[in-house]
């Protein structure tokens, strides 16, 4: 599949994603992982900064609602053929390695194919990984309104027939302290080791 970005033209070794950042309306220039992380720090960041969307029960969340945890944030779509279904198969495996510290990080995955995500699939799908999953959508109005907010790109690739189609996307997780200040960009595929080191990290005040 074809993944066209504003500044490069690039084919994604991951099947109809990309972990390319600031792909939506322009570049980010991350910081090499620190002493402290493991994946790139992005303290400071200007965007990426809310979300206002429904979640899978019809409740309006916002990054406030998660205050004193961790917060997790994944864009794709439960059609994703590996790297959606990858990402959250390793969140879950964080999650279990966290142990009780996992009661402070939230695992946050938006749809971008609300036409086909509707709530009762979105909320089967994340619970598949870790009941403690919650996934967000809404519109195509309000998708394009927060995935520009992320800079997350997205794009419908057509299949053969009509509801057969894929999505490329971002593949990449924001990660929220528990101050709500976004902190780190995490690639796709690094594994769980990286992930819980930052997420102890952060939950530690660093």
């Amino acid at each position: 599949m074809r993944l066209i970005l504003p500044a490069l033209l690039l084919l994604s070794a991951l099947a109809g994603c990309s972990d390319k950042p600031g792909s939506e309306g322009g570049q980010m220039s991350l910081t090499p992982a620190s002493k402290t992380f493991k994946n790139s720090d992005v303290t400071g960041l200007g965007y990426a900064r809310d979300f206002a969307l429904p979640d899978q029960d019809g409740k309006p969340r916002t990054l406030a609602d998660f205050k004193g945890r961790a917060v997790v944030v994944f864009f794709g779509y439960t059609h994703c053929p590996d790297v959606c279904p990858t990402t959250l198969s390793e969140m879950a495996a964080a999650m279990k390695e966290l142990g009780p510290d996992a009661d402070r990080v939230q695992v946050i995955f938006v749809t971008l194919d609300p036409e086909r995500d509707k709530p009762e699939l979105l909320k089967s799908y994340v619970s598949s990984f870790d009941p403690r999953f919650i996934a967000l959508s809404g519109d195509q109005e309000a998708t394009a309104r927060v995935a520009k907010e992320f800079k997350v790109f997205y794009q419908k690739v057509p299949g053969k027939s009509a509801d057969s189609y894929t999505m490329d996307h971002t593949a990449a997780s924001y990660v929220f302290d528990p101050q709500g200040r976004v902190r780190l960009f995490v690639r796709h595929g690094q594994g769980t080791e990286p992930v819980v080191h930052d997420l102890k990290a952060l939950l530690s005040g660093k």
